[in-house]
C-alpha cells in the first residue's frame, strides 16, 4: 500500500514538470490547427449584441488568441477570443518590450477616416450639432473634445 501511495505522490509532484501545457514549447504553431471564420465568430458573439458585424478575424502574436474586429451601433472595436472559443477578452493588449498598445493601434486603424481635399462626405455627422442652413453651399466642420 505504501508503494502505491508513494507512486501516486511522485506522479502528482512531477506532473507540473511534464509537457502538458500545449505545443508552444516544442515550436509548433497552434494557429495551424485552430481556425475561426468571420461567420463562426459572428455566431459566437451575436448573443451579446445582435447588431454586431464581424469585419475581420486574425491571429495575434499572443499565442492562443484571435483578434476579432467588430462594428456595432457605437462604432468599430476589437475583442479577443481564445482558441477554445469559450472565452471573450475585452481590454487592452500591450506589448511590454516595445511599449505599444496593440489594441489601441488596431482600434485607431479601424476607425481612421481617410479624406481627400474635396471629400467630406465620409465624416460621420449623424450626431452633429448643425448651426445655420444644413443645405448651405459651403460648410464648416468643427471637431471638439467635450472634456
Amino acid at each position: 500500500m505504501q508503494k502505491f501511495f508513494l507512486a501516486v505522490m511522485v506522479t502528482f509532484l512531477l506532473l507540473p514538470f511534464s509537457n502538458s501545457y500545449g505545443f508552444s514549447e516544442k515550436g509548433q504553431d497552434c494557429s495551424k490547427c485552430h481556425t475561426l471564420s468571420k461567420d463562426e465568430a459572428l455566431s459566437l458573439l451575436k448573443e451579446l449584441d445582435p447588431n454586431l458585424k464581424v469585419l475581420e478575424v486574425r491571429t495575434l502574436p499572443v499565442q492562443s488568441l484571435w483578434e476579432v474586429s467588430l462594428e456595432g451601433p457605437r462604432g468599430k472595436g476589437v475583442v479577443y477570443l481564445d482558441f477554445s472559443k469559450k472565452y471573450l477578452i475585452s481590454g487592452q493588449i500591450i506589448a511590454l518590450k516595445e511599449k505599444r498598445n496593440l489594441t489601441q493601434e488596431r482600434s485607431e486603424e479601424l476607425n481612421r477616416i481617410v479624406l481627400t481635399k474635396d471629400d467630406v462626405s465620409k465624416i460621420p455627422v449623424d450626431d452633429a450639432l448643425v448651426m445655420g442652413d444644413k443645405d448651405a453651399k459651403h460648410k464648416v466642420i468643427v471637431f471638439d473634445d467635450p472634456e
